[in-house]
């Protein structure tokens, strides 16, 4: 199903059933991308991620069972290649501040430009445990709704909600030197 509740051999025409990686991608990378990053935490490993997972969807493109949208299996996808990249690098230490820029539409235009600010919110961003981060980069920037996001990321919606919640307050808490300005 996409976004309508429509299977694929009803939102495609009969001739093109099976999307092409290169849709998959030009559709759906940049949200991907972002699951990966709020993930992953690195870019070049986010890309990677990506790359892997297009192409386990495109594989397994005949078992899309149409419960979901394409973008939500998609998007698990994405969330559970990542997930699996960071068990296998457990060891691993990531910097926090090499960490890339994460977009932050809700967060209002002149901070956007404020480079310190950026740098602030990024490193609370990161403070936070990977599935509220997840949670918040689903919810605050790809705009999911909380069942979207449960599916996701492979847990309840009370979940998602509370998760929702704490993050949200423990950004505002990391971030409370901004209030004022």
């Amino acid at each position: 199903m996409d976004g309508t509740g429509h299977s694929l051999q009803e939102v495609l025409p009969e001739s093109d059933l099976t999307p092409s990686l290169d849709e998959l991608y030009r559709d759906h990378a940049a949200a991907m991308h972002r699951v990966a990053v709020a993930v992953v935490r690195d870019q070049s490993l986010a890309e990677d991620v990506v790359q892997e997972s297009l192409i386990k969807a495109w594989r397994a493109i005949d078992d899309f069972r149409g419960e979901s949208s394409l973008k939500t299996w998609l998007l698990r996808i994405t969330h559970n290649t990542a997930v699996s990249l960071l068990r296998k690098l457990r060891d691993v230490s990531m910097d926090p501040t090499s960490m890339p820029e994460t977009p932050t539409e809700s967060i209002g235009q002149q901070r956007l430009d404020d480079k310190a600010f950026m740098d602030d919110f990024q490193r609370a961003l990161f403070e936070l445990d990977d599935l509220s981060r997840s949670i918040i980069t689903l919810r605050e920037i790809e705009e999911m709704s909380y069942e979207r996001i449960a599916v996701v990321v492979g847990v309840s919606e009370a979940v998602v909600k509370t998760r929702l919640y704490r993050g949200r307050r423990q950004l505002q808490a990391s971030l409370s030197d901004w209030a004022n300005v």
